[in-house]
């Protein structure tokens, strides 16, 4: 499908334009392609070094982040596929670190690819500081990524993490909040039980190679040293932007969740074989029908209208669906996007943090089905919380990744909300639910009440937040 016109072209220009000036972002590169692989739009703006003025092309790497998390989720499926594994099987059967010891439920595999494992956020265990406590040194002839000693601590170290929480958002399977450690678990998975030595070696074997995404790696040095990677632009927390090309800079010590790096040409590549169910444009077949439904099916809301599968979110676009998932690290914003019903696959590719490019990627898709360029709003009727609902729901929730947010009465006797220290908007909307609207999405808040209807936790946004004072 492409009903893009002249005047939409434009009016999505103007878009990337406007959240450009808006974000501070250097650079975007923006790509469509069908199902046959032919690339509807293509375009860049900004540069990949702004300094040097150094224009970005199909090849330029960018980080990926949490888009990894589909690659991860693809590789466990295409185990199980071959028999190695089942997504129903226990956790701990597969990682003997991990040890399920203050859950009454066991942790399956599934729980682990749709972010329902029942943990809250926890501080980031990364790649720097935990490779310099073990002496070690990423280069080129010895790259952590191939570290049989580096994987074992990392996944000794997350393991014991999660095994130490006792208090989580509900039973496994029951909420989604979204775990980068999960996902680390899963890629050290396939790391352990698959026929390769390292989880960068199987992506490069059973997905990148069969597709043709020469250009794509998990690295950290080696996308250093390319001549055509992206700096990356990172705001610092005393507001001063810093440019790197420290593509390690906050990594996860284990690689599933988000150490993918790639390039526009190759993300396209990518929504080609989703976009015909698991064949490559050159024909290769890398996973099978069924595998790539159950990635995409529907299992944790995120919000309103949002799902999470396996690595993959979904929403309705009018009566069609589209499947995606983006990312967001120092110097890196990003977004994957496919519909097969509208037959287009969108990458929005940005090297620079806090963009949203998610705007860029619906208003690409909905422009190219002929549709306005922003999606109407939801009206709610207004609803005015009762005052048990605003008793609970006030307190202090902190999120181990460093978030927080606030909800105390007002004078008035309604409900305020100071997220990371700034005042937003909070909105009624339902009983137990209220809403933040933001210049292009809406975030939901929802009290998470235990058993005897007290409030425990907040879901807000991606995250369950543990209420840790009245």
């Amino acid at each position: 499908m492409n009903l893009m016109t002249g005047d939409s072209e434009k009016q999505l220009e103007k878009l990337i334009g406007e959240i450009m000036e808006e974000s501070c972002a250097r650079g975007i590169a923006a790509g469509v392609v069908d199902a046959s692989g032919n690339i509807l739009y293509e375009k860049y703006f900004g540069w990949r070094d702004e300094e040097k003025k150094l224009p970005i092309n199909r090849d330029t790497i960018f980080g990926m982040a949490s888009v990894t998390k589909s690659f991860t989720a693809l590789s466990i499926m295409q185990m199980q596929m071959d028999g190695i594994l089942n997504v129903d099987d226990m956790v701990k059967k597969y990682i003997p670190e991990f040890t399920n010891k203050n859950q009454k439920d066991p942790v399956r595999l599934w729980h682990l690819l749709c972010h329902s494992g029942g943990y809250f956020p926890l501080p980031r265990i990364v790649v720097d500081k935990t490779s310099r406590a073990m002496g070690l040194t990423d280069t080129l002839e010895d790259q952590l990524i191939y570290h049989k000693g580096f994987a074992d601590e990392g996944v000794k170290l997350v393991a014991q993490r999660l095994d130490s929480q006792t208090r989580f958002t509900g039973r496994p399977g029951e909420r989604m909040s979204y775990c980068n450690d999960g996902f680390g678990l899963l890629s050290d998975i396939v790391r352990r039980h698959s026929d390769c030595d390292s989880f960068a070696d199987y992506l490069d074997k059973h997905i990148l190679k069969p597709l043709d995404m020469n250009r794509s790696n998990i690295s950290f040095i080696r996308n250093t040293l390319d001549e055509n990677a992206a700096v990356l632009y990172s705001r610092e927390q005393d507001g001063h932007w810093r440019c790197d090309r420290d593509y390690q800079n906050d990594a996860f010590v284990l690689h599933g969740g988000g150490a993918m790096k790639s390039t526009l040409g190759d993300m396209l590549k990518y929504a080609v074989m989703y976009l015909n169910e698991g064949v490559g444009m050159n024909g290769i077949r890398i996973i099978d029908r069924y595998s790539v439904h159950e990635m995409c099916k529907p299992r944790q809301i995120v919000k309103p209208g949002v799902y999470y599968g396996y690595g993959l979110e979904s929403k309705q676009v009018n009566d069609m669906t589209v499947i995606e998932h983006g990312g967001s690290l120092p110097g890196v914003s990003s977004n994957f996007a496919f519909c097969p019903q509208a037959g287009l696959g969108i990458v929005v590719l940005c090297n620079t943090m806090d963009v949203p490019v998610y705007a860029i990627s619906d208003a690409i898709f909905r422009l190219f089905c002929g549709l306005p360029i922003f999606e109407e709003r939801t009206s709610h009727v207004p609803y005015q919380w009762t005052e048990e609902e605003k008793t609970e729901l006030c307190g202090e929730y902190i999120s181990g990744e460093g978030d927080q947010f606030v909800l105390k009465k007002n004078p008035a006797g309604l409900l305020d909300m100071i997220v990371n220290g700034s005042p937003v908007e909070l909105t009624p909307v339902y009983p137990w639910q209220g809403m933040v609207r933001k210049k292009y999405t809406d975030v939901y808040l929802t009290a998470v009440r235990d058993e005897e209807g007290k409030v425990f936790a907040a879901h807000y946004g991606s995250r369950i937040f543990p209420k840790t004072s009245a």
